[in-house]
């Protein structure tokens, strides 16, 4: 029976707990990866020994800080057919690297697979381990049918990459994007859809916790990113003019209208000056994603 080499790989900052933990959840998985890598921002985001007692074979790899120089840090690292792209709060359920293998082999023009989020934290307050634990439970048994659907572009949290393309074409994370790396996904997606096609597996399923705990850019540079980094890539090529305007403007005008009374969990304030820092860099011919290092 013909087998692919499946990768993990996980890029991580400021959540050393969390990460222990959601490795101890994916060591679960039917389909046991053959690399299992984590790229750490800082050394002191991994429990090392916790992390090797859990995945003997465990790959710590190291690069520069920001999502994507260390996503392309893992990609250079490994041998492996498919590499599944996980943030370090996603819980996948126990057959998602076995339906991955499956959709890999079954659709051989497919780069860029991404499965169903039955529960996203990043929308609301964060989910805690049980709660994600009770998502997963609560989904049932996996017996959808197997018809993958065409998407624009994977979702960073758990997205599959075809890498004999990569190897090939040399499309990377564009390290341009600095730190959190806004939007990152859409722009590797879109790199990638030139050489073939980019789905979406109900069959691949899992939950993101999205934790609120440390990792992620504060508010005025966050809210920066979310103008800078559309632009950028669409200069690019690789997203819409639609998709530009629609999704900035989707942005400033939640980050305008929630500020007065804001979310406890996010900074809609910061987030509203990083944009009007942005408009008023474009205005000016100065945008840059870059900028937020000066913040």
């Amino acid at each position: 029976m013909e087998k692919l080499k499946i990768a993990i790989a996980i890029a991580t900052a400021g959540r050393r707990d969390v990460l222990t933990e959601t490795v101890r959840f994916m060591v679960h998985q039917r389909h046991f990866p053959d690399e299992f890598l984590i790229c750490p921002a800082k050394p002191d985001d991994v429990d090392v020994p916790a992390l090797q007692q859990l995945v003997p074979q465990l790959r710590i790899i190291s690069s520069p800080m920001g999502s994507s120089h260390q996503r392309n840090a893992m990609m250079e690292a490994s041998s492996a057919d498919v590499m599944v792209f996980f943030d370090d709060d996603f819980l996948p359920a126990p057959d998602f690297l076995e339906e991955t293998e499956r959709l890999f082999l079954a659709l051989p023009d497919v780069v860029v697979a991404t499965g169903d989020v039955l529960a996203d934290g990043a929308t609301t307050a964060g989910l805690d381990f049980s709660d994600g634990f009770e998502a997963l439970a609560s989904a049932g048994p996996n017996d959808l049918p197997f018809q993958p659907e065409p998407v624009y572009n994977g979702y960073g949290c758990n997205m599959a990459v075809r890498l004999a393309p990569v190897r090939r074409f040399g499309p990377r994370f564009d390290e341009n994007l600095p730190l959190y790396a806004w939007l990152e996904d859409v722009d590797f997606s879109r790199q990638l859809a030139r050489h073939g096609r980019i789905v979406k597996s109900l069959r691949m399923r899992g939950v993101h916790l999205g934790t609120k705990k440390a990792g992620r850019s504060p508010g005025r540079r966050l809210g920066y990113s979310q103008i800078a980094n559309r632009v950028y890539i669409l200069r690019k090529g690789n997203m819409t003019l639609k998709g530009a305007l629609e999704g900035s403007a989707a942005n400033l005008l939640s980050n305008f209208f929630r500020s007065a009374w804001p979310e406890p969990w996010t900074d809609r304030r910061g987030r509203l000056m990083g944009n009007l820092i942005a408009l008023w860099d474009l205005a000016r011919g100065r945008l840059h994603p870059a900028n937020i290092l000066k913040m």
